[in-house]
């Protein structure tokens, strides 16, 4: 045999050696690992002292870098003008106490847009203007029995009456409109990519963003939830006011905390995306917790 039909040979056996190769999957300069996701788990950052009354929800505004948590909810339906709303800075000190105090009675849910921090109290919306931290403007809600959570899609609001069962969106100028009356027990809201979520006495529903609002369910495991937080579109942590936080990733449900023997609250979360903070109201124990999120 001469040397270029050995030459043709040898790199003929090449190639079909490469091609059983490829068709088995072995090729080990070529083949990407699959990863493992990380188990998901909360580690305690910081806990701030007990000033706080009640405290129920918090929410991050990125634009300060502060953390507003909603206190006076030990009567959580009663006006008795002792609702205030506190700043803390992200490494758990306390800003001011009290930052906006006065027509309020026991604030809830909140949302920040164009500049304006709107909070559930009750029967009303109060909107305030957080560059002179005052209450701008209060809208009264006809029926309404028990506002709780609000969120915000970056054009509208939503927020939520748990014991009335609804949902209603509302314009930056406090005009609303109700968009679902079936929602059990509805609390937690949250926006994503143009799609409002819930956390409901049913589970966990997607609602769809072409108008109608139809409900989807994609979560029945943690029912009665308080606080979302979205991480993606198939990723979440939701609270449930007794004392638990659950991961939600996919079809799988991990309890991430549980404080019930403490008798320690898990009301409406706010998470903090660049340092992975989950911080939680835990209302009757009047503190703010932060738990970094490992997942």
């Amino acid at each position: 045999m001469n040397k270029q039909i050995m030459m043709k040979t040898s790199f003929l056996f090449a190639a079909v050696a490469s091609v059983l190769l490829g068709c088995t999957g072995t090729q080990p300069n070529n083949q990407e690992a699959t990863e493992t996701p990380v188990s998901p788990e909360l580690s305690l950052s910081w806990k701030t002292d007990t000033t706080f009354t009640g405290s129920e929800s918090t929410l991050y505004d990125p634009a300060a870098d502060v953390i507003y948590a909603s206190n006076g909810n030990t009567k959580a339906g009663e006006k008795d003008n002792d609702g205030f709303i506190s700043v803390i800075n992200t490494d758990g000190t306390v800003r001011n106490l009290k930052w906006v105090e006065g027509n309020l009675h026991a604030p809830k849910g909140m949302a920040l847009l164009n500049g304006k921090l709107y909070v559930t109290d009750i029967d009303e919306i109060k909107i305030i203007d957080v560059a002179s931290a005052s209450i701008e403007k209060s809208v009264p809600v006809d029926s309404a029995v028990f506002l709780n959570d609000l969120a915000t899609d970056g054009q509208q609001l939503y927020f939520s009456d748990t014991r009335a069962g609804k949902i209603y969106r509302m314009a930056a100028d406090g005009s609303y409109t109700a968009i679902s009356s079936t929602s059990p027990n509805v609390n937690g809201l949250e926006c994503y990519e143009g799609h409002l979520y819930a956390l409901d006495g049913e589970g966990l529903k997607k609602f769809s963003n072409d108008g109608q609002y139809t409900q989807e369910t994609i979560n029945t495991e943690v029912t009665g939830g308080d606080g979302l937080v979205i991480l993606n579109d198939s990723t979440f942590v939701a609270s449930r006011w007794h004392g638990e936080i659950f991961f939600i990733r996919g079809n799988e449900t991990t309890v991430l905390l549980d404080t019930q023997a403490e008798k320690s609250n898990t009301a409406d979360i706010g998470f903090v995306p660049d340092k992975n903070l989950v911080i939680v109201p835990t209302f009757l124990k009047n503190e703010v917790a932060a738990y970094e999120l490992k997942y």
